[in-house]
């Protein structure tokens, strides 16, 4: 390339208008990032990873709100409506509610800040009491316990804010157990039954509200505790190639190659499951998303969780008929179809909805409709990182990236519904057989079962990067599903030290080699904690 090619503007660049061109130009980025630099210059080395933690904290707690917020108020006016007085309250608002001390950006800052200030403290103490010790274990453990004093704070700090939902209120009468001071189990009236002076109210609050943050710790520290594991066994193995045979090099190269996609299957095919049959234990934001992006008739879900409660039985009138016999109203297909007496079973076609018979084209019309969906909300994403440096390469990349990311959605979705149809219509039958027993089997559990344990395959389609970020993101909600969103809050306590533990496990890791912390967690921590 000549260098007049290179000073020219990048193509892409010339539709944007000039005052965002300059506000976007490497240039004032450059300028931006040495401001930066120099302001935190001025802040003590031991204080610089309390404020960097704080500020992220701010920024990604604070700034989707923002932009929800904004957005619809431009959509709002671009509609003609009537602008609301209250959208420069709601921004004021938003911004107060980031700084509040028990939220998000205080909690980053505790745990970063507190972790390399208390590290500076504990090594003083070991090397006065612990001198036997190596200096590197000495720093180790420094290190450790500094980090899993910070996390204690921190998450009890997230913990002391009381929210609506881990707090009940609880009309009982007077009936006082004197040991626990609480109603007894026998004392708590009907909720329909109106207050009265002699009955008080007690409020209860529970735990679980920093579940997901936990989980999310309990994961990391497991892929890195694993994963420095594996990384010693293959050390080990390479330093005697003479015993590592053919086969063993093949075998390590599959399980490094097919981990995290089998870890991302196991965890869609948990969620995917709890959301079909157990809906009330995912978040609902979650619950609301899949049941967004698999576009399906409520109804043919509730007819299959019949079919695995036993409410809906083939063979049998137990009046489930009309519950798939409006569907088929809707969808102009006969009445009998529904009736689970008539029709053993229901036939597949009303699984595709209107897509006619043919299993495989519903498979196709289903990868159709996903990527569509699914590129109408990567492209706008990936075209905001673009934005930095306009110009073609950059777009064509993000064109690729949201292809690449619409089409692994698309193949989910559709993994997931031919499943379905797998096991319905074109193996079940033929290995649980035809009869009404048989059926019964496939609808109780059968050919969801096999639609959850295909559909997280699609990740194959993703690139390595792209796997591992996307496993250890699943993961934490795969294991939310087998705890109470809610619990008692005297095991609080419980959570907590898990949490420490694991926060520990990792600060120690990313502190000494932050490669050993994968994915964009151990880039932001390396970002953080440098001094």
């Amino acid at each position: 390339m000549s260098r007049q090619s290179q000073k020219a503007a990048p193509p892409a660049a010339s539709g944007f208008p000039s005052s965002l061109r300059l506000q976007l130009s490497p240039a004032r980025s450059t300028s931006t990032l040495k401001g930066w630099k120099r302001a935190e210059g001025r802040i003590p080395p031991l204080l610089r990873p309390l404020v960097r933690a704080y500020l992220l904290g701010f920024v990604s707690s604070v700034a989707p709100r923002l932009f929800t917020l904004v957005s619809k108020h431009v959509i709002r006016l671009k509609a003609g409506k009537k602008q609301q007085d209250d959208f420069v309250e709601s921004f004021i608002n938003i911004l107060r509610g980031g700084m509040d001390w028990q939220r998000f950006p205080t909690f980053c800052a505790v745990l970063a800040g507190g972790s390399t200030l208390l590290e500076v403290s504990f090594k003083t103490v070991l090397d006065r009491l612990a001198a036997t010790l190596s200096d590197v274990t000495r720093k180790r453990l420094s290190r450790w316990f500094g980090s899993f004093i910070a996390a204690w704070l921190g998450i009890k700090l997230l913990q002391s804010k009381r929210t609506p939902g881990f707090t009940e209120t609880i009309t009982a009468p007077t009936v006082i157990n004197s040991e626990t001071s609480l109603p007894t189990s026998d004392a708590v009236l009907d909720p329909k039954q109106d207050a009265s002076p002699k009955q008080p109210v007690r409020t209860v609050h529970y735990a679980g509200r920093t579940l997901d943050l936990t989980l999310f710790a309990v994961t990391r520290a497991l892929d890195v505790i694993f994963g420095e594991l594996w990384s010693h066994y293959k050390a080990r193995r390479h330093a005697s190639p003479t015993t590592t045979t053919a086969t063993g090099r093949l075998t390590e190269a599959l399980i490094s190659r097919l981990t995290d996609p089998a870890i991302f299957a196991l965890s869609s095919a948990l969620i995917m499951w709890t959301w079909f049959y157990q809906p009330s234990r995912l978040p609902r934001a979650y619950n609301k998303w899949i049941t967004s992006a698999a576009s399906v008739d409520n109804r043919l879900i509730e007819a299959l969780r019949r079919c695995r409660a036993g409410t809906l039985v083939y063979g049998k009138d137990t009046g489930q008929a009309p519950l798939l016999g409006s569907m088929c109203k809707d969808y102009d297909w006969p009445e009998a179809w529904g009736d689970p007496a008539k029709a053993v079973p229901f036939p597949c076609e009303i699984v595709h909805m209107g897509c006619g018979p043919s299993c495989e084209r519903h498979a196709l019309s289903r990868f159709t409709r996903s990527f569509k969906w699914a590129f109408t909300m990567y492209l706008p994403l990936n075209l905001l990182l673009v934005l930095r440096k306009p110009n073609w390469k950059a777009l064509k990349r993000t064109l690729v990236s949201a292809c690449g990311s619409s089409a692994f959605l698309g193949a989910f979705i559709t993994l997931f519904y031919y499943g379905v149809c797998l096991a319905r219509t074109r193996l079940g039958p033929y290995l649980m057989g035809r009869d009404a027993k048989g059926c019964q089997k496939i609808d109780g559990g059968l050919c969801v079962g096999t639609g959850c344990a295909l559909c997280g395959w699609s990740i194959l389609l993703e690139n390595a990067g792209r796997r591992k970020d996307m496993a250890l993101f699943v993961v934490p909600r795969a294991l939310a599903t087998l705890f109470p969103r809610r619990y008692d809050l005297k095991k609080q306590w419980r959570e907590t030290v898990v949490f420490a533990a694991s926060t520990a496990v990792v600060f120690t890791c990313a502190l000494e080699n932050t490669k050993r912390v994968r994915g964009v967690l151990g880039g932001v921590l390396a970002g953080v904690l440098k001094p």
